[in-house]
């Protein structure tokens, strides 16, 4: 009989990750169950730092970014002898479950967990959109915003210098915030990993815009494709047009969260909750066409995420 639940926040940090543990924490404590917050992730539950939490431990942080949770890498617990401490901690502190809420690399470990006899339940918390089950992760839509409006900002100096501005995107090895920002931002072309680009190409394009009065540009790139700064290099020697490089990195992580974020973290966070209390672990809360679903973790880490190269080839004609 599940009696407490811990729930931690593990990887980057990603807006929304707040309003799942609220969700998390109220919706455990309505269902008669103790809730335990673990800081600072895996490296927290093997060194014990698990605290209660009541009601309004979690009040007013559904609009604040990062996590109150905090988080934090943890190599140790890639390893056998790492989960073996995790579950004595858990079994110390009358851990029936675990909430984790981040991306892959923490569901690989709540996977682990779940073997040794600790169910765990896997919430999607990353800004980049990269796991596979999912069709959203919380984060993704405040990165998207957060990346446009800066790229709307940068825009004023470029276009009173006539001037290139190269922007590199966050992502890892994914597009998906380099192809919405691309659109949104009405870019000149954008570059993700997932689709081979020629820079002789984009030099072409801004040329033939330039002959036609298109006199500033704005390339997005994916922080997974080649340095920007040498894209930016190039491009200038190419065309003659003044190009700067500009890296938004981790600023993309903050902020309050949308509405989506917040939305879809709660719904998510509650159907994390349900599952754990009826004792069934070792699951990854995912979204499918606009529904909460879940899916068995080891499955989940083994499906593949399909780039949409249909948005791409929209960003890239339409831009000129």
């Amino acid at each position: 009989m599940v009696k407490s639940i811990g729930v931690l926040t593990s990887g980057g940090d990603a807006p929304g990750m707040n309003a799942a543990v609220r969700a998390v924490v109220r919706t455990a404590i309505a269902k008669g169950l103790k809730v335990y917050g673990i800081e600072r992730g895996y490296n927290g539950l093997i060194n014990g730092d698990i605290n209660e939490l009541n009601e309004r431990d979690v009040s007013d942080i559904i609009h604040l970014g990062g996590t109150v949770l905090y988080t934090a890498r943890c190599p140790e617990f890639r390893y056998r002898e790492g989960v073996l401490k995790a579950k004595e901690k858990c079994i110390e502190a009358g851990l029936d479950g675990i909430v984790v809420i981040g991306g892959d690399g923490s569901f690989r470990g709540a996977g682990d967990l779940s073997a040794e006899g600790i169910p765990c339940v896997g919430i999607p918390g990353t800004i980049d959109n990269d796991v596979a089950c999912t069709d959203y992760t919380i984060g993704y839509d405040t990165a998207n915003n957060t990346a446009v409006s800066m790229i709307d900002k940068l825009r004023d100096t470029s276009e009173s210098h006539d001037r290139c501005s190269v922007v590199e995107v966050m992502g890892r090895n994914a597009g998906y915030i380099a192809v919405n920002a691309g659109v949104a931002s009405g870019a000149i072309y954008t570059l993700v990993p997932e689709v081979p680009y020629s820079l002789d190409e984009i030099c072409e394009k801004m040329l033939k815009a330039r002959e036609l009065g298109k006199m500033h540009f704005v390339v997005v790139v994916s922080e997974g494709c080649e340095d920007s700064i040498s894209i930016a290099k190039t491009i200038q020697e190419k065309t003659g047009i003044d190009t700067r490089a500009t890296i938004f990195g981790h600023v993309q992580r903050g902020g309050s969260p949308t509405v989506m974020d917040r939305v879809v973290a709660t719904k998510m966070g509650v159907h994390a909750v349900e599952m754990l209390a009826k004792g069934i672990g070792n699951r990854v809360v995912a979204m499918k066409d606009n529904k909460i679903v879940d899916y068995d973790i080891q499955e989940a880490l083994a499906m593949k995420k399909q780039f949409d190269t249909e948005l791409y080839e929209i960003a890239n004609r339409l831009s000129f």
